[in-house]
């Protein structure tokens, strides 16, 4: 019988057994210097002291199998991280997810793949509705192309629905002759389009029609988060009362915190522990500080490094698009004409490596933030997100100044710096 996946997809054959050994493990509650992690089946067989792999390991229903007949992969010198999990992404290597094909997701998983990002949830941008339907169909086909072996970079994990149910006053980057009050049709057809990879949908909680909203896409699964909103400190925790479950770019986007009036910004920092926060930490969109003191108050647990990434990620500074409108990457920054920020040019690896240098958050913790935490946003945690036996094989192997060298999903290099 074929090995399934998470939400029922169709695996391709497993790939011949991989000892990543002498490398710095990144596990759930700590680091292990000379580690060794055995990828075979498709999963995690071994994560401990290289010293202590067993010379024969037995394969859940499988075979067993003798360790030295795995290929050797050398991590020495190198962090070994569970693989990344981007729960927002635009784009990258010029190209979006609303040019709507396979091939423009293909080669944003190429691009994000370097950077250690195991699987990305593909999010649109607000446009009208046969736009966004016309890329929620082309991020399913990119789904089922991303399981099989022709696939070169991270897999496809999903749909982000980020609009276009979005507050004016908080556009940020979205179109607003594109904005609009959530519409249940409109939602019924994403839904079917997406299928079981409608992972995770963005509104304003404030706005008519929202509370419906809220009820059918947490009836199908789908993780709500509230994002590009003006909601009042009352009306964003009402929202998660019933059912907000994410923030969408904490701070970013939203109704600020104020002494009088706490706003979004303020129901995320003291929201309860089945929210889950994005923060995009760039060194552009939140100060250290900021993103320090939502890590004193939500922990690794309730933060989801996200990039926001848009085309321009893994490309040279130009001019690039976002759903249609030219952004320029200049100085570390993506902007529109007007200057207001539009998504980012951030890979994980470097969101990593800025929380553990900038914001001093542990090793183990931002991996959490980068992996774990993520995949637990969206249902997903069970199979995914940490180095533990059993889980699925998606790592990512960094050097000591954090940049990728090396990305796994179920086992199989889907790049390799060295090759």
């Amino acid at each position: 019988m074929p090995v399934t996946g998470g939400r029922g997809e169709r695996e391709p054959p497993a790939h011949p057994p991989v000892l990543i050994e002498g490398g710095t493990l990144v596990l759930e509650d700590g680091t292990l210097e000379d580690g060794a992690l055995l990828l075979a089946g498709g999963r995690i067989a071994y994560a401990g002291p290289a010293d202590l792999v067993p010379p024969y390991l037995t394969l859940p229903g499988g075979p067993t199998l003798a360790a030295r007949q795995c290929r050797r992969y050398d991590a020495r010198g190198h962090w070994v991280f569970p693989g990344f999990f981007d729960l927002h992404v635009h784009g990258g290597g010029g190209a979006d997810t609303m040019h709507g094909t396979a091939a423009a997701l293909q080669r944003i998983a190429e691009v994000h793949a370097a950077h250690g990002t195991a699987h990305l949830v593909a999010t649109t941008t607000s446009q009208e509705h046969r736009r966004v339907l016309a890329a929620v169909r082309a991020v399913r086909d990119a789904m089922a192309l991303s399981r099989g072996e022709a696939w070169q970079g991270a897999r496809i994990a999903g749909v982000h629905l980020e609009g276009p149910y979005v507050n004016p006053a908080r556009a940020g980057a979205q179109d607003r002759a594109h904005l609009r009050p959530p519409d249940l049709e409109e939602l019924a057809e994403i839904a079917g389009a997406a299928g079981d990879g409608f992972l995770l949908a963005t509104l304003a909680p404030e706005l008519p029609g929202a509370e419906e909203a809220i009820d059918f896409l947490t009836r199908r699964g789908v993780t709500v988060a509230m994002g590009h909103t003006d909601a009042r400190f009352e009306q964003a925790l009402a929202a998660m009362e019933k059912g907000v479950r994410h923030v969408t770019h904490t701070f970013n986007a939203m109704s600020p915190l104020h002494h009088r009036e706490p706003g979004a910004a303020g129901a995320a920092l003291l929201s309860g522990p089945e929210v889950t926060c994005e923060v995009i930490a760039d060194g552009v969109h939140v100060h250290p500080r900021v993103i320090h003191a939502l890590w004193r108050l939500k922990g690794a647990g309730g933060i989801c490094l996200v990039t926001d990434a848009v085309a321009a990620a893994g490309m040279p500074e130009g001019e690039y698009e976002l759903g249609g409108r030219k952004v320029t990457l200049k100085g570390g920054a993506c902007r529109l004409a007007d200057g207001t920020l539009a998504g980012s040019a951030l890979t994980m690896d470097r969101a990593v490596a800025y929380v553990v240098r900038e914001v001093g958050v542990p090793v183990h913790e931002a991996a959490a933030m980068a992996a774990l935490t993520p995949a637990r946003a969206v249902g997903l945690a069970g199979r995914k997100g940490s180095l533990r036996v059993g889980k699925d094989a998606d790592v990512a192997i960094l050097d000591h100044d954090f940049q990728c060298v090396a990305t796994f999903v179920k086992g199989r290099a889907v790049f390799d710096k060295a090759h």
